[in-house]
Parts: structure tokens; C-alpha cells; sequence
């Protein structure tokens, strides 16, 4: 007899021709860039202190279809790349389509947790911390057209992802 399996755990996946490319994209390159675009979107939040709890402690971004990890630190009151050779502190795992969901306020945060479609590591009270300050910050108007294209991109790969 087969046991059935939640289908509330799994995601669509970003289509392998896509998501080929960007695993061979070295972890420091896509740190980097996450870490620029991360310090222009928060930059009031920033300059309040507000991620101040990331202060000295490792965070992996783990995009396990397309292959892409993130390494950000805090330093000086900016976002920071880390490479590879410290320890993380706080992991977060999860499928392009999730983070997409989560970025574009389709699903929150809880719900990808519970679901086990989101899965952490490491510190949980920084998890938390992140969770947290995630949930308070009213990000629709600073992506501006780039939240169309998350949509579009959310929509795309729910409709055509394996």
C-alpha cells in the first residue's frame, strides 16, 4: 500500500532549462548582488538599526531548484557577501516559486513554515528575527515594476514548474 504524501509540501520548481544557468554562477557573485539590491530596498530600515541583529552572524539563502545560494552578513550597517569557508548561523531553505510567493506577499511566512515549504537551520531565534522584521516592512511600493515581474514570474512557474 502506498502512503500518501502532503501535497501542501510540495512546490513547483523552476523549469531546468532556466534554472541551470544560475547554479553555475559562483555563490559570491549571487551574494554580492543580493547583498546590492538588498541594501537599496532596506536602506531606511538600515539606517534605523533595524537589521542590526545580523550584526557579526552568517545567513545562507538556499534556492534548492535553481541551484543558488546567498552568504549575507551585517558589517558597518550594510549587507554584506560572506564567503563560504564561516559557518552559517541561520540557513533557509526553499524552492524559487516559495521565496517568490513570500517576496510578492502571495503566502506569509508561517504558512510557508508550517507547510514545510520553507525549511530553516541553525539559530531559530534569529529565524525568528528575520521572520519578523520580513513581516513588518511594507516593501509593495519600493519594487515598483519589479513586483509585476515577480508576479509574472510566481504565476509562470506555478503554471509551467515541475
Amino acid at each position: 500500500m502506498k502512503r500518501a504524501t502532503n501535497d501542501l509540501s510540495r512546490s513547483p520548481t523552476m523549469p531546468v532549462p532556466l534554472a541551470f544557468p544560475l547554479g553555475l554562477i559562483p555563490t559570491a557573485a549571487h551574494s554580492t548582488l543580493m547583498a546590492s539590491f538588498l541594501n537599496r530596498l532596506f536602506a531606511p530600515e538600515l539606517a534605523d538599526g533595524e537589521l542590526d541583529f545580523l550584526a557579526d552572524r552568517v545567513m545562507l539563502i538556499r534556492v534548492s531548484d535553481a541551484r543558488i545560494q546567498v552568504r549575507l552578513t551585517l558589517e558597518q550597517g550594510r549587507l554584506k557577501a560572506v564567503s563560504s569557508n564561516r559557518a552559517e548561523d541561520l540557513s533557509i531553505e526553499g524552492s524559487v516559486y516559495d521565496f517568490l510567493l513570500l517576496a510578492t506577499r502571495r503566502e506569509d511566512a508561517d504558512t510557508l513554515f508550517f507547510n514545510r515549504r520553507l525549511r530553516l537551520g541553525g539559530s531559530t531565534e534569529l529565524g525568528l528575527y528575520v521572520k519578523n522584521f520580513l513581516d513588518g516592512v511594507e516593501l509593495e511600493g519600493r519594487l515598483g515594476p519589479l513586483l509585476k515581474v515577480m508576479n509574472g514570474a510566481t504565476s509562470f512557474i506555478g503554471r509551467f514548474g515541475r
